[in-house]
């Protein structure tokens, strides 16, 4: 029955991705209508904090986030369950829109699309529930750690998001990251007596990032 459940909530979530990604694709102008727009955010179409998250640029895209989340989602759901892991959800893509929304804020053309906030949510929350998790990248010949993993990414994100040098959405991806990190402690706050020093590992990019922003470095 478990299992059932969390095959069933991976599946809508990804189902609810497809369906809203490839009316994108085919409808621009539901496209535009449903994006993360910084000057149409500011007009009062708060909508768009959500809904960009189920828009996608392309096929890669979309199939990469959904793969992503399909692989470390049922893991959340087995320890937290399926309530709980849809809260991390949907709180870590909102979280991540409101970084950007929040470095952007100036930036009225500023615009974005994509579950990764939400999927990195979920892939943190992963791994603070199972710090010990290994992950293979196609490019590595061995597994990483898992938290090892999660430090080296924020650290790439703080990079990203200092150089602007793509098309990446880093600061939805940081943003994303630290809610999946905030509300799974609060949905588990015995991992302060299990993990406390893969939480204090993992929070060290969140303190550098903190840090340079205020210290007027990050741009």
């Amino acid at each position: 029955m478990d299992n059932l459940g969390i095959s069933i909530i991976t599946m809508v979530i990804i189902a609810a991705n497809g369906i809203m990604s490839f009316k994108g694709l085919e409808d621009l102008s539901f496209f535009e209508k449903y994006k993360f727009n910084i000057g149409s955010i500011k007009r009062g179409e708060q909508i768009r904090m959500l809904s960009s998250g189920f828009l996608h640029a392309d096929i890669s895209h979309f199939f990469f986030n959904m793969f992503t989340l399909y692989f470390f989602a049922d893991g959340v759901v087995e320890i937290l369950g399926t309530f709980n892991f849809i809260i991390i959800y949907f709180a870590s893509l909102i979280f991540g829109n409101l970084l950007s929304f929040y470095f952007h804020k100036d930036e009225y053309w500023y615009s974005a699309i994509g579950a990764s906030g939400a999927v990195t949510g979920v892939l943190y929350a992963a791994i603070l529930l199972q710090p010990g998790m290994s992950l293979y990248m196609y490019f590595i010949p061995i597994p990483i750690p898992g938290y090892v993993f999660g430090i080296g990414y924020l650290l790439y994100s703080i990079y990203g998001m200092k150089n602007k040098r793509d098309n990446i959405g880093h600061d939805a991806h940081f943003g994303g990251a630290v809610g999946g990190y905030v509300v799974t402690l609060i949905m588990m706050p015995s991992l302060f007596q299990t993990n406390l020093g893969y939480i204090g590992l993992l929070a060290i990019p969140i303190v550098i990032l903190f840090v340079l922003h205020k210290t007027g470095k990050l741009n």
